[in-house]
């Protein structure tokens, strides 16, 4: 990795982008948040991509070579120095699901702190490309979640978030830094918010009427992404950062609807789905299943696409070719991680 970076002065590094671009095999890659749902599957698909990889997270898994918090500096500061990591992909945080066990102040050291060390030490050890994982939940305010709007909220990367709940703030927070530390010192920097793709049961299960297979199937039109699509995600934003400088995207499952079908999605969302997928209806009839009445929002990944060359592989139709096999494929399932 020798001279793809140079000492500039104040302790901050001068990026070589022609040679930083030219980096994207046999890196050594720091993954925070290594031993959760997420870093599980990406550390060895970097792995097999032929790079090194730094598994960082307060539980020890197979997948993480080092226990420790992303909120402790000297931690942040001797894992990037000791291993000469060369890109960091930041997954680590505490997630809604936290809210119920962890203060508010708890968000802020590990979601805001803990970013803010990872940019400080790749800054000042010559880390050649960072990927934030982020959240569209953070695009989610009170008034969306109350769904009392006549027509669905088309959501893309320009909305104004204004977060309902401290997991919501403290990662658009840590957007922010992302976009400091690219703007002031060049560090490249890829914000993903990345859709539903946890296992577990929706913690509001206790209002949804359908069952959670059946509620995962209805995200994948507006919300949802399979776990492989979420890693495939974050290798493309690993290759291309360099190039980008620096970008936010959406990554979820291609929805089917334009956004004409925001009122009618909102007052009947069946029919609509029916236009897309005649044969939806039968399927989810063979099981039992249904489609939520209404759906009030819908992420919109274009910028994705046309930015950053990534398009989630599964989406509805997917599913659908899935069910009618018979199957129920391992992404719809309910699962408890770790």
């Amino acid at each position: 990795m020798q001279g793809t970076r140079s000492r500039r002065a104040g302790g901050g590094v001068a990026w070589d982008r022609r040679r930083a671009a030219a980096i994207t095999a046999g890196m050594r890659i720091l993954v925070t948040g290594s031993s959760g749902w997420l870093g599980a599957a990406l550390v060895p698909r970097l792995e097999q991509g032929g790079h090194t990889v730094i598994g960082l997270d307060p539980r020890p898994a197979a997948t993480t070579a080092i226990v420790g918090s992303i909120a402790d500096r000297a931690v942040v500061r001797a894992v990037i120095g000791d291993h000469r990591i060369d890109a960091v992909a930041h997954g680590g945080a505490l997630h809604k699901p936290n809210i119920e066990t962890h203060d508010r102040a708890d968000f802020l050291g590990v979601n805001v702190q803990g970013t803010m060390n990872l940019l400080e030490e790749a800054v000042a050890q010559g880390v050649t490309r960072f990927v934030f994982t982020s959240t569209t939940s953070l695009m989610v305010s009170r008034a969306i979640r109350a769904a009392s709007a006549p027509e669905a909220v088309w959501l893309d990367e320009d909305f104004a978030a204004q977060p309902r709940n401290i997991y919501g703030v403290t990662k658009l927070a840590a957007e922010h830094l992302c976009r400091l530390y690219h703007e002031q010192f060049g560090l490249p920097v890829v914000v993903l918010r990345t859709a539903r793709f946890f296992p577990e049961t929706d913690d509001m299960a206790h209002d949804i009427a359908q069952s959670g297979p059946n509620t995962k199937a209805n995200e994948f039109l507006f919300r949802r992404l399979t776990r492989d699509d979420a890693v495939a995600a974050h290798v493309a934003a690993l290759e291309k950062a360099p190039e980008l400088g620096f970008d936010v995207f959406i990554v979820s499952a291609t929805p089917p609807f334009a956004p004409a079908d925001r009122r009618e999605l909102m007052t009947n969302a069946p029919s609509v789905v029916a236009r897309y997928f005649p044969d939806y209806p039968a399927l989810y009839a063979a099981r039992g299943w249904t489609m939520f009445d209404r759906i009030d929002r819908v992420y919109d990944p274009s910028r994705a696409a046309a930015r950053l060359g990534f398009v989630c592989r599964t989406g509805f139709r997917q599913v659908l070719d899935e069910l009618a096999r018979g199957g129920t494929p391992d992404y719809l399932k309910t699962r408890t991680w770790p």
